[in-house]
């Protein structure tokens, strides 16, 4: 058996990992990173269509949910998005900003990998792939590590860096979950988040001429009281808007990702598909100024075509505008200007962009994402109770928290 002896051992090269091995190293410290995939930082590959949104400059405490919404304010102070920036243009990594502050890569994601793995050997960091943990524990103040290659790790830190369970095709686990309980740290409640939301068979059925079509949309939910943390995580409504699409599923779309962070089984959410329209308004005027055209016609001049007509078959409504009284207009203007619709689940960790809970904030020190109770045991990242909007959130978080954790480490 081999044995080695760190100051440092990270476990998960994914973004948290490798900017927390980049500070370690910086500081002289004799650092490994492990991780049981074959490359580093395949979150980041695929992130952003290939182009890794990593980075928002409206990052603020206001973009994330927590228990304690406001535990991640000093990582996100003392690393900002702008010394991320700044690193970023450093290697001279050509970018471009989309809607509502997203930051991505003009080439391709690699090229942050590429930035983080340069940047850790220049620090003197050892990264190990394809290598995995068979067994964790603590002698004295130091912890041992088993690795399944046989090697046996004794460390004065140890930082676990692994995400969460979304996206378990490329191999999460939500193993940081059992290091935390092993060594007795709360977990908050995990579920998936930034996901596409889910309809029943008849609902489907009646929507399934819509799937593809995509629209602009106010997307708000009322979560209930009683399914609400009781540290009052969760606002009492959310609002988001962005796009949204119909699929053969249910809903999907950066409107609904963004809304199914704070939307609960057995809650309703609310659409706006119209978002710029009076469409009441809009439909009482086309039947004055042409009472001869089809209702499905005036309502497609407003939203798409596919969608007017499925809306008016559901409202059952048919024939001229003449022919249709306006209470009846009113009340098919009320379900696109407030379309209210209960989803009855998501499609889970598969296609979810993260998990939203995980290790409680208040087993962490917010300074330094070291556990209270364990010196020298920090989580980082997606694993810890601190999920992002969509839109690059998520990406700083892991930047920041990574940071933090690699000036003590």
């Amino acid at each position: 058996m081999k044995n080695e002896t760190l100051d440092v051992l990270i476990v998960g090269a994914g973004a948290a990992g490798m900017m927390c091995a980049i500070e370690a190293g910086k500081r002289g410290r004799r650092v490994r990173v492990i991780d049981h995939a074959r490359a580093p930082g395949e979150k980041i590959r695929i992130s952003g269509g290939g182009r890794c949104n990593f980075t928002n400059l409206g990052t603020s405490g206001a973009n994330f949910l927590s228990e304690n919404p406001r535990f991640a304010l000093s990582a996100l102070k003392r690393f900002t998005q702008h010394d991320f920036l700044k690193m970023v243009e450093r290697h001279g990594i050509a970018w471009h900003e989309k809607t509502l502050g997203q930051l991505f890569c003009d080439d391709s994601a690699k090229q942050i990998i590429r930035m983080l793995t340069d940047e850790m050997k220049a620090a003197g960091v050892t990264l190990s792939l394809g290598l995995g943990v068979t067994a964790i524990s603590r002698s004295g103040d130091r912890f041992e590590v088993a690795l399944d290659d046989g090697t046996r790790v004794s460390a004065a830190s140890l930082v676990v860096a692994t995400g969460g369970k979304s996206i378990p095709k490329m191999g999460a686990t939500g193993w940081g979950y059992e290091v935390a309980r092993q060594f007795g740290l709360r977990l908050t409640e995990t579920r998936p988040a930034l996901v596409p939301l889910t309809f029943e068979p008849t609902l489907l059925e009646q929507l399934a001429p819509l799937a593809g079509v995509a629209v602009d949309a106010i997307v708000k939910t009322a979560p209930n009281p009683a399914s609400s943390s009781p540290k009052g995580d969760r606002p009492k409504e959310a609002s988001f808007t962005e796009a949204m699409l119909f699929t053969h599923r249910g809903l999907s779309g950066p409107s609904i990702l963004q809304i199914s962070s704070y939307w609960r089984e057995g809650e309703a959410i609310t659409v706006n598909l119209a978002p710029s329209e009076d469409v009441a308004a809009r439909m009482l005027a086309a039947k004055t100024e042409n009472g001869k055209q089809a209702v499905h016609t005036a309502l497609g001049h407003i939203i798409p075509r596919r969608l007017a007509e499925v809306i008016c078959a559901r409202e059952g409504l048919a024939g001229k505008l003449a022919e249709v009284g306006d209470k009846k207009l009113r009340a098919m203007a009320e379900t696109v200007n407030a379309w209210t619709v209960k989803p009855v689940g998501s499609e889970g960790y598969r296609t979810a962009e993260v998990t939203l809970g995980g290790v409680d904030t208040a087993a962490l020190d917010q300074q330094t994402m070291e556990a209270k109770t364990v010196p020298g045991l920090f989580f980082i990242g997606e694993v810890v109770d601190v999920t992002g909007w969509l839109g690059g959130y998520n990406f700083q978080w892991a930047w920041s928290s990574g940071w933090a954790a690699g000036q003590s480490c």
